[in-house]
């Protein structure tokens, strides 16, 4: 019988729609170590071969992807970045995001330890989706991190008023 949820995945599994998934792919590999678990392609309306759904593994998770087909409504981040940030986490963050700019990725938020005990940054893909990169580096309580929110930005989150 199977399982409701596939072996080796996940209850939430991200599925991206770029234009040019198989360079996206290429990023994906080179930016995280992913692994490509394989790919369907299809014939899109101009004749071209496009890839309908393809899949990854970054870590222990996986992404699916795919190819814009606009006419079916699937199209990837228009007029700028995505408002969705996929969250990574990682043993070493600084490795990480050097790696992830060296493929291409553009830094929006540089590495910073944080109040809540994480080292985290933020990037955007060539393909125009957000990833937050980040390595957990100490447990706190929800007090901890308030306390900590508060001397980092001076009693409110959004920095002195």
């Amino acid at each position: 019988m199977a399982h409701p949820i596939p072996t080796g995945f996940h209850t939430i599994t991200p599925h991206l729609v770029v234009k040019g998934a198989s360079e996206a792919i290429a990023f994906y590999k080179r930016a995280f170590g992913a692994k490509e678990l394989g790919r369907m392609p299809f014939p899109g309306p101009d004749g071209q071969v496009k890839i309908g759904h393809a899949e990854l593994r970054i870590g222990d998770s996986r992404l699916f992807l795919a190819d814009e087909f606009p006419g079916q409504g699937a199209t990837g981040p228009v007029g700028g970045p995505s408002p969705v940030t996929i969250h990574l986490y990682v043993t070493d963050a600084n490795a990480a995001f050097e790696q992830a700019v060296a493929a291409g990725a553009t830094v929006t938020m540089p590495l910073a330890d944080m109040f809540w005990g994480d080292r985290y940054g933020k990037l955007v893909d060539p393909f125009g989706h957000h990833w937050s990169i980040a390595a957990h580096l100490e447990d706190l309580t929800p007090e901890q991190m308030q306390e900590r929110m508060a001397a980092a930005f001076g009693g409110s989150p959004c920095g002195p008023e």
